[in-house]
């Protein structure tokens, strides 16, 4: 194998295992259906913010998102949360406070990451 060859079988490579670790865009109902598929992996979801709670010298805000095929709460501890009716991009990873009889309880995105659409 000549020099260029390898080199670029190594950029390739490279490439493709990037491609695999990012964040990976899903539907939140299918985050809702299968919780324990995604728990503590890097996901991205993209929806409108129905409800934000945020108090000041509180080191966290609270969010739920909303992108047509359910809702989940997002836990930020960067800046503001943004406001009710803004369009969001979030990445985070997900987590769940635990689990009853099968069933997630407090199955929430942890902020790595956020953009708010115009």
């Amino acid at each position: 194998m000549t020099k260029i060859a390898r080199v670029f079988s190594v950029a390739l490579l490279t490439a493709a295992l990037a491609a695999g670790c990012a964040a990976r865009g899903v539907r939140i109902a299918e985050l809702k259906d299968r919780p324990d598929k995604y728990e503590s992996k890097t996901v991205s979801v993209e929806g409108v913010v129905t409800r934000s709670w945020g108090v000041p010298l509180v080191p966290f805000q609270l969010y739920n998102v909303d992108d047509g095929s359910g809702e989940i709460t997002v836990l930020s501890r960067s800046g503001r949360a943004p406001q009710t009716g803004a369009r969001v991009k979030v990445k985070g990873t997900v987590n769940e406070l635990g689990v009853f009889g099968g069933r997630s309880i407090g199955l929430h995105l942890q902020e790595n990451d956020r953009a708010v659409k115009g």
